[in-house]
């Protein structure tokens, strides 16, 4: 089935490919007005012949443009008889982490030091603003 999908992808962008090229190679409907005021006399007998290649380049555009339609259906009705994934969570198949014990989140007091206490200012001392006080008004 794999190979099915590659080949049916492979003749798809082969298509697409050949389209862009047969329709780059075409003559818009704007030239045939710029032939007929001498812009085009020695264009007109080219390689196709004297009507020109519009019959074979346009057949062969809708040939490969239905080769190219075909090809899409295609992928679009294999690629969806592809087994449908578990309706289950994604979450379910994961390895669930060990829990971690409530003493390793408390700090052992015994082997930590205490943090530095800062000294208590003296009774008569004065003790400094906080920042921002001399922009409060005071009461």
């Amino acid at each position: 089935m794999n190979f099915f999908l590659t080949l049916l992808l492979a003749v798809q962008m082969l298509s697409a490919l050949g389209m862009i090229g047969l329709i780059l190679m075409q003559h818009g409907k704007g030239a045939d007005a710029g032939a007929a005021f001498g812009g085009g006399g020695a264009g007109s007998a080219s390689l196709f012949g004297a009507s020109g290649g519009a019959n074979f380049l346009s057949r062969t555009t809708g040939v490969l443009a239905a080769v190219f339609l075909a090809s899409t259906l295609g992928l679009a009705y294999f690629g969806n008889l592809r087994e449908a994934p578990s309706s289950g969570s994604v979450l379910e198949g994961a390895v669930p982490a060990a829990p971690a014990s409530p003493a390793s989140q408390i700090p052992d007091t015994a082997t930590t030091p205490a943090p530095a206490a800062a000294p208590a200012p003296a009774q008569g001392a004065a003790q400094p603003a906080p920042a921002g006080a001399s922009q409060i008004p005071g009461q």
